[in-house]
């Protein structure tokens, strides 16, 4: 078995509003020097060697990411 990780974050033109509400928090709690956050998801899938790349694309662009506004990165561990 192997990890594959895949993260998806928000197109860097999409609002975050999450990110920001932590962004502020941030400030509000007195941490100085954090310019940005943006906020994203991050799956952990054990896969068998059968499962190739192609259908980790595959799964990560039709299931966990909503590609019109996020983009992905699978990383096999």
């Amino acid at each position: 078995m192997a990890r594959v990780v895949v993260d998806v974050m928000p197109k860097p033109e999409i609002l975050d509003p999450q990110g920001q509400a932590v962004a502020g928090a941030l400030v509000r709690l007195g941490v100085d020097g954090v310019a940005d956050v943006r906020q994203g998801k991050h799956f952990e899938l054990e896969v068998d060697d059968s499962v190739d790349d192609e259908t980790l694309h595959r799964i990560a662009g039709q299931l966990l990411a909503n590609p019109v506004i996020e983009d992905w990165v699978v990383t096999r561990a």
